[in-house]
C-alpha cells in the first residue's frame, strides 16, 4: 500500500492538524510515514501545503513528485487547482466549496468549482454546513478529513482513534465534536 496525499489550504484552516491525525493513524498501523509542509508568508491567510506519504514499504523522500499524488485534500477551492500538476491521472481532488477570499480579485466561485470538476475527478464538499451541524465551525478540517477518508487508505475506525488521541488533551467536548464532524463528513462522502 502506498498513498501520496497533498493537503492544501490557507493558514489557520487546520491543514497541519489533518496531517497530524493521518500521521498518528498510519503510525498506529506501523506504516511508514513521511511528511513535509510549506507555510505561506503569514500564519493566517497564506498558502499552506503538506505533502504526506504513507506506505507499507520504506519511503525515501517526503516530497511528492509531479503527477504522483493520489489525493489532493483541499480546504479551499482555489488551492486545489494550485496543486493540480501533482495529481496522478487516477487521483482525486476532495475540496471544500467555501472560498477563503484573501485576495481582491478572487474568481467567481461557480466558475472555480466548474474548473475543478472539469480538471480532474473531484468531490466537492460543503464543509461549512457539516461543521455547523457538528456544533462548531472549528471542526471544518476534520469534516473534510471524514469526506476524504475513502481515498486515504486507512480505515475510518483507525482515523477516529487518532482523532481521539490528537484532541484528548483539549477535553471531552472537543473530542466528541470532532468525532461528530468526522462522521458527518464520512456520511456526506
Amino acid at each position: 500500500m502506498q498513498r501520496n496525499i497533498i493537503i492544501a489550504g490557507v493558514g489557520g484552516q487546520g491543514i497541519l492538524t489533518i496531517a497530524s491525525i493521518i500521521d498518528l493513524a498510519a503510525m498506529s498501523l506501523n506504516l511508514h510515514v513521511k511528511q513535509a509542509e510549506v507555510h505561506g508568508m503569514s500564519q493566517r491567510g497564506g498558502a499552506v501545503e503538506s505533502h504526506l506519504r504513507i506506505s507499507t514499504e520504506e519511503i525515501y523522500s517526503d516530497l511528492i513528485p509531479l503527477g504522483k499524488a493520489d489525493l489532493i485534500l483541499s480546504l479551499e477551492p482555489m488551492e486545489s487547482l494550485r496543486y493540480l500538476p501533482f495529481l496522478s491521472t487516477e487521483g482525486i481532488i476532495v475540496t471544500a466549496i467555501e472560498p477563503y477570499k484573501n485576495i481582491n480579485n478572487y474568481p467567481d466561485i461557480n466558475a472555480l468549482l466548474h474548473k475543478i470538476s472539469e480538471s480532474a475527478t473531484a468531490r466537492l464538499v460543503d464543509a461549512k454546513s457539516i461543521a455547523t451541524t457538528a456544533g462548531s465551525a472549528m471542526t471544518y478540517n476534520v469534516a473534510m478529513l471524514g469526506a476524504a477518508t475513502s481515498f486515504i487508505g486507512i480505515e475510518a475506525a483507525v482515523l477516529e482513534k487518532a482523532i481521539i488521541t490528537f484532541f484528548e488533551g483539549k477535553g471531552k467536548k472537543i473530542v466528541e465534536t470532532n468525532l461528530i464532524a468526522f462522521r458527518l463528513g464520512l456520511d456526506n462522502a
